[in-house]
């Protein structure tokens, strides 16, 4: 029974606050070679991303998928269905079901023309392409909760305020320049401009040609706070702090060899000599790669006392493993996607390559699509009425749900509600010029449905 107490007492022990704070004292004592932390955008950039293996493990992953969503722009034919269509697409959260599916596609026929526009700019900059654009992209909002997309345009002439190119501007390095006797709480715009700030660097941006995609912030102050964008990592900052410390202490004490201690004599103290000489002989022993350099000899016992926790006492890498879910969570990621074999499987790891794109990868490109549909094509000659649209319909980790979609469309054709054309539509096949396959049919004997209705086609069935 006092076995039993002593085993639930160390237990209760070790997953106490208390022992973790101790965990966390020694972590720091040992394994800190880090910068003090704190919660500008930089930290998110220096101490996450260029540092850190699991941020930049999942931000990596995030801004490539996100700058392989194919996009493309469309003139609205159709303001009524147009309106309907975003009014559907936001109350579904990128997410529909496939009655919803089916709807949207319906809606995009009527509010679209069938002809694509060819972006304005076939580059955002001579530095860049749109690939790089949209992978940056979602490595600043990820990172910052901020984007700043600058648009250079002429000044004056025929095409003044037409930009000739897009650069995104470092959000760890910006700050917003308020108006004098500025009302926040008005009903006018409160912001004069952007500040890049680099060295003894400040360049100013006037606020017309500074488009600023920012995730939602409830921090409110009377400096304007709340005009930034709140980055996901600032609620998992500690986490990469002890990540980063958990990594540190891991070379650390391979560095080291192992845990420090203290060589002493068992039954006699060693002289000064006598431990002046051993040191020395062990950095020989260390320094040599021979094997018969590792073997010495002493005159007297001697004892070996630890003084500091081993990596299995101390278990950072159950840390690491803790903090890289913590990171994953925040990130509006799946760890099962960073080669985390732990109950992973093939249809799970599917089902999350495809969760992470309609709830994180796609919401994020909404942003940036309703940005520039409302500040960026409106600025070119011809594209008025022109909309951006994000597809991710094409993607493999989607075409499950196209199976379904499809599945679902063949079983309206046999009960003659939609036409084989639109069949065609929804499996994303053209549709065929022969009239027939605009007609609504049944399964049975293919009939039209006005055949199907008329009795004299019906053949009575054999007894």
């Amino acid at each position: 029974m006092a076995d039993n107490f002593i085993k639930r007492s160390v237990r209760n022990w070790l997953n106490s606050d208390t022992y973790n704070k101790f965990n966390e004292a020694f972590v720091y004592q040992w394994g800190n070679s880090s910068a003090t932390y704190d919660a500008d955008n930089s930290t998110y950039l220096d101490k996450g991303y260029n540092l850190n293996s699991i941020v930049f493990s999942v931000v990596n992953q995030q801004s490539v998928k996100t700058a392989s969503i194919p996009f493309s722009i469309r003139k609205i034919q159709d303001e009524k269905s147009f309106n309907q269509l975003n009014r559907l697409v936001k109350a579904t959260n990128s997410n529909p079901t496939i009655q919803q599916r089916f709807k949207q596609l319906v809606l995009e026929k009527k509010a679209y023309d069938d002809i694509d526009f060819p972006f304005p700019l076939e580059k955002p900059n001579p530095n860049q392409n749109w690939v790089e654009f949209h992978s940056l992209y979602k490595t600043f909002l990820a990172l910052t909760g901020n984007v700043y997309i600058y648009m250079l345009a002429p000044e004056e002439g025929m095409n003044k305020g037409v930009p000739i190119a897009v650069y995104l501007l470092p959000s760890d390095k910006m700050k917003i320049v308020l108006k004098d006797k500025a009302n926040l709480m008005g009903v006018e715009n409160p912001i004069k401009g952007y500040m890049l700030i680099h060295g003894k660097q400040f360049i100013e941006f006037e606020e017309e040609n500074v488009i600023h995609i920012k995730l939602s912030n409830p921090n409110y102050d009377e400096n304007g706070e709340h005009l930034y964008g709140q980055s996901r990592l600032k609620a998992a900052l500690r986490n990469i702090q002890s990540s980063n410390k958990g990594v540190d202490l891991n070379i650390k004490t391979l560095q080291n060899g192992g845990a420090f201690g203290l060589i002493h004599g068992k039954n006699s103290a060693l002289t000064e000599a006598q431990a002046k000489e051993l040191k020395e002989r062990l950095k020989e022993m260390s320094n040599n790669p021979e094997d018969l350099a590792k073997i010495t000899g002493v005159s007297g016992e001697v004892g070996f006392t630890r003084i500091s926790l081993t990596t299995a006492e101390l278990q950072p890498f159950e840390y690491l493993s803790y903090d890289e879910k913590q990171i994953c969570n925040v990130l509006g990621w799946s760890d099962k996607l960073l080669n985390n074999d732990a109950a992973s499987t093939y249809n799970n790891i599917e089902q999350e390559r495809q969760r992470v794109i309609t709830d994180n990868i796609y919401p994020d490109l909404k942003l940036l699509e309703e940005a520039l549909n409302n500040y960026f094509l409106p600025r070119f000659k011809g594209y008025e009425k022109t909309k951006l649209v994000y597809d991710i319909s094409e993607l493999p980790e989607m075409q499950q749900d196209t199976k379904l979609l499809v599945e679902w469309g063949v079983m309206l054709v046999d009960r003659g509600i939609i036409s084989r054309n639109e069949l065609r539509e929804i499996a994303m096949f053209n549709e065929l010029d022969d009239s027939r396959m605009n007609e609504f049919t049944v399964a049975n004997d293919i009939l039209t449905l006005d055949e199907a209705l008329d009795s004299s086609f019906n053949i009575e069935p054999k007894v």
